[in-house]
């Protein structure tokens, strides 16, 4: 996809994800983010201090507890937990995350965004990974030029 936001194409340029948030209902947006991310090309871990498996694979219930470092994490949160996965993230060494938002607040939470700031971390606010990683279903497609603009999306 051209024109992608260069805040994206650098959290996307990122391998070894991780996906706060993924539930043990698959309908869930962060499971499809997972999906989408895995699909993708890259090697992506769930993360949810309530479930063991999602998605047929390994849940690990925090940032701490993956089997491997990560470089980026997605944020699928409700706001109120976002922030302690920015500060896990900054324990890590993690330097980038996104917080996921469609058209209400997401995972966005003011402080989250304010920690990242604090810690150095790259964040991207806003907007869904499925939105830029290809093949960008239609929806996605018509998602992100109404978040666009709505200025709710990384330009």
């Amino acid at each position: 996809m051209s024109n992608i936001p260069a805040p994206v194409a650098e959290f996307l340029s990122h391998q070894r994800l991780a996906v706060a948030g993924v539930s043990r209902d698959s309908r869930q947006p962060a499971n499809c983010i997972y999906r989408k991310l895995r699909d993708s090309g890259h090697q992506v871990f769930a993360i949810n201090p309530n479930a063991t498996e999602v998605e047929g694979g390994p849940c690990d219930k925090d940032l701490r507890s993956l089997p491997a470092p990560v470089e980026a994490v997605v944020i699928a949160t409700p706001p109120k937990a976002a922030t302690q996965v920015v500060r896990e993230c900054a324990e890590m060494g993690i330097r980038s995350v996104w917080m996921h938002r469609s058209f209400g607040q997401g995972s966005v939470s003011e402080e989250a965004v304010e920690e990242c700031g604090r810690r150095g971390i790259a964040c991207v606010v806003g907007g869904c990974p499925m939105m830029y990683c290809e093949p960008v279903d239609l929806a996605h497609r018509c998602f992100r030029w109404i978040l666009k603009w709505r200025h709710r999306v990384p330009e």
